[in-house]
C-alpha cells in the first residue's frame, strides 16, 4: 500500500495558511480520485481507494505539525511496507518560490517541524518527499519570522498560482505511484505547469 501525507495544522483557522498546502493537495487527490469520505484512524484522517490496481491511503495527521510523524508511527511497523519506496510526505516549502515544486527521494528535513517529526519517529530521511513552493519571489527574499510567514495567509494571486500546480501535480502523483520516484523526479522536475520535461 502505498501512503500519503500531507502536512498541515487542524482547525479552520490554519485551512489558508502555506503551513496547510499539503493538505490542499491531499483533499485534491481524494476529490480527483474518488475515494470515500475522510475516517478518524489514531491520530489523524484517513481516506483509502484505488488508483488503477495500485492500493493508495491519503492521511492528513490531526495532531499540529510539529507532531506530525505520530500519525505514521504505526506503519512502520507493516510487514512489507517501507517508508523509502511507498510513502510520500506533502510539505510546504519557503525556499521554493510559489509556483514552483520538487521532488526529493531522501534528504534532512531541512528546519521543518513536520518533517523532523517524521524523521523521528520513522528513523529514517528515506522517503519521497513533495516540496510545494510557499517562499517569495527571489527579488523579494526577506520574509522576516518564519512562524508568522508560514502561518499567514496566501494572497488571491499566490493562491491561484499554486491552484495551477494541481493538474500536475496529479499527474505526477500518478507517475510516482507507478513508476517511483526516480522516473518521476526526471519527468517532472517542478519548474512549474508550463515548463517542459
Amino acid at each position: 500500500m502505498k501512503v500519503i501525507v500531507g502536512l498541515g495544522n487542524p482547525g479552520r483557522e490554519y485551512a489558508g495558511t502555506r503551513h496547510n498546502v499539503g493538505w490542499w493537495v491531499i483533499d485534491l487527490l481524494a476529490d480527483v480520485w474518488r475515494f470515500d469520505g475522510w475516517k478518524k484512524d489514531g491520530q489523524a484522517h484517513v481516506a483509502s481507494g484505488l488508483v488503477g490496481t495500485t492500493k493508495v491511503r491519503l492521511v492528513k495527521p490531526q495532531t499540529f505539525m510539529n507532531l506530525s510523524g505520530e500519525a505514521l508511527h504505526h506503519y512502520r511497523r507493516r510487514p512489507f511496507w517501507s517508508a523509502s519506496a511507498d510513502l510520500l510526505v506533502v510539505v510546504d516549502e519557503v525556499a521554493l518560490p510559489v509556483g514552483r515544486y520538487r521532488f526529493r527521494a531522501k534528504g534532512s528535513a531541512g528546519g521543518h517541524n513536520g518533517l523532523k517529526s517524521i524523521e523521528q519517529h520513522l528513523q529514517t530521511q528515506e522517503y519521497g518527499r513533495l516540496r510545494i513552493g510557499v517562499g517569495p519571489a527571489e527579488a523579494e527574499r526577506q520574509i522576516g519570522v518564519l512562524r508568522d510567514y508560514v502561518l499567514g495567509t496566501f494572497g488571491k494571486r499566490e493562491a491561484e498560482e499554486i491552484r495551477a500546480l494541481f493538474p500536475t501535480l496529479v499527474e505526477a502523483t500518478e507517475l510516482w505511484l507507478h513508476e517511483g520516484m526516480q522516473v518521476t523526479m526526471n519527468r517532472f522536475p517542478g519548474k512549474g505547469p508550463d515548463a517542459s520535461p
